[in-house]
């Protein structure tokens, strides 16, 4: 197994930050420090950055609701951490993240090919979320105009968002589906708009959803969910794997 190959598996990083990694002198194989291309078998010692690098012996797949102050970050000294949140005997980390004034679904597994298909802007993931806001700079209630532009895509930083789809639910609330994850995007997109979010929440990953999972409280997958995830992401690969080969 490469290198890099072998450190997705392993949850440290994605293929293409294994490589600079390598590349700065921070992996090492039984002590050596490694140089790419490079192949392993798998039962070296593997140090990436200071930390061992294991295969994990059974992938674990678990959905959080968190709330409002939890990180998503892995650092175990920090008591608002999520990896303090979410406990399982085999250590999982967050499949990318919402603000720590933001609450909803999180994904936490130990499988890292598909961390990074899921994290990957190639696929274009669906994330749906409910968001509330008050009325900025005496803007009026939200209504078809701002669905409009919202939806159309809204220029963040000299980058426009792509094109999302957003449902009215009330005067100052709405459900939005986006395929990016710009930092802060919907707060950012809101603002520019005149309006300020109070609350946001996601409620959707692809196929999974919230259903009745209280607040803070996590559970693991069905055989059935874990399924139809990775259903959607085989397919969606193909689909790129197309979309590259007729542009050869």
């Amino acid at each position: 197994m490469r290198l890099t190959q072998f450190l997705v598996h392993a949850g440290i990083c994605s293929r293409r930050a294994a490589i600079k990694m390598i590349a700065d002198g921070l992996v090492s194989i039984n002590g050596i420090v490694a140089e790419h291309p490079a192949t392993v078998e798998g039962d070296e010692k593997i140090i990436a950055d200071g930390r061992k690098a294991i295969l994990p012996d059974q992938c674990c797949y678990v959905i959080y609701n968190k709330p409002v102050g939890i990180d998503c970050n892995c650092v175990a000294d920090n008591p608002h951490s999520i990896v303090n949140h979410v406990t399982r005997p085999t250590r999982l980390f967050p499949v990318g993240r919402i603000d720590k004034d933001s609450h909803g679904l999180m994904l936490l597994t130990n499988d890292g090919i598909l961390c990074q298909r899921l994290l990957s802007p190639d696929y274009s993931h669906p994330k749906t979320y409910l968001v509330s806001v008050e009325p900025h700079y005496r803007q009026p209630d939200i209504g078809t105009d701002f669905q409009q532009r919202m939806s159309q895509g809204i220029e963040l930083d000299g980058v426009l968002t792509r094109p999302c789809q957003l449902k009215l639910l009330s005067k100052n609330r709405f459900e939005i589906t986006l395929t990016q994850g710009l930092n802060r995007q919907i707060r950012r997109m809101t603002r520019s708009l005149g309006y300020k979010v109070i609350d946001l929440q996601r409620i959707r990953i692809l196929n999974l959803t919230l259903s009745s999972l209280a607040l803070n409280q996590s559970r693991e997958l069905s055989n059935t969910e874990i399924s139809e995830l990775k259903a959607h992401l085989s397919h969606s690969q193909t689909r790129i794997i197309g979309l590259r080969a007729d542009l050869c």
